[in-house]
């Protein structure tokens, strides 16, 4: 169990765990809260990492349990944001020359309870 900083929003919180749980894994954390800086601004995506030789784009999405009601935090992952997200990851790849290394796209689930993380996911590959 971790326990909560009271002085960061919730999702960041959630990124700064997600970003020790992929370390742990042995990821690479590339860049975090990556902006698209081409064209419009269209969102961020909240981690870069590679493992393996893949870049992996990891969007964090993280929920308090409340009155024992449990909405997965990756249930919060719409086809709109997925759309998006592939537009920022082609823009990064555009940016910084990649267009021969592989790359996914995964989600990192966390379900606080309290001033606790109860419950962390990787959801690997989420979408092609």
């Amino acid at each position: 169990m971790f326990w909560r900083k009271k002085d960061k929003s919730i999702g960041e919180q959630g990124e700064d765990w997600a970003v020790k749980y992929l370390k742990k894994k042995k990821f690479k954390i590339i860049e975090r809260n990556y902006q698209n800086k081409i064209g419009r601004r269209l969102g961020e995506i909240d981690i870069v990492a590679e493992k393996e030789g893949e870049i992996i784009f990891v969007e964090v999405k993280t929920r308090a349990i409340q009155l024992g009601k449990i909405v997965l935090p990756e249930e919060n992952i719409t086809r709109q944001k997925l759309h998006k997200l592939q537009k920022i990851a082609r823009d990064y790849i555009r940016e910084k020359n990649l267009w021969e290394k592989p790359y996914r796209f995964d989600a990192v689930s966390i379900v606080l309870k309290g001033d606790k993380v109860e419950e962390i996911r990787h959801l690997e590959s989420i979408f092609y």
